[in-house]
């Protein structure tokens, strides 16, 4: 699906969504604030999975099993937000050609991000 710009509490990021399995994953690809003021690099310390604590903050999976509906919105997938080390339901789709609508949904509750698109 392509390149995406996201800036997301202050922080400049750049995703790529492509196809995976059987549906689509995102992942960064860069972040404005890869090393830390220590000039150690960023790390996905709040993931719930131990395992994953070690990535650096560049290479995290943001959103993992969207799967297009047919129509307009990619869903039944889930979105990671590293800053706060917490998953939740997905759906993407888009508001014109170059923007991305990224809906992540907690219940009845949800919150809207816009990517902007690079190629």
């Amino acid at each position: 699906m392509g390149e995406y710009q996201c800036e997301h509490d202050g922080v400049d990021s750049r995703i790529k969504i492509y196809k995976y399995a059987d549906g689509y994953r995102a992942q960064c690809t860069w972040v404005s604030d890869l090393k830390m003021k220590d000039g150690t690099l960023r790390r996905d310390v709040k993931n719930p999975d131990p395992a994953k604590r070690n990535i650096t903050s560049d290479k995290v999976v943001l959103i993992d099993k969207v799967k297009f509906d047919g129509k307009d919105t990619w869903k039944d997938g889930k979105i990671y937000d590293p800053t706060r080390g917490k998953y939740f339901t997905v759906a993407l789709s888009f508001k014109d050609e170059k923007t991305l609508t990224v809906k992540g949904y907690l219940g009845p509750f949800f919150g809207r991000v816009y990517w902007k698109k690079l190629k």
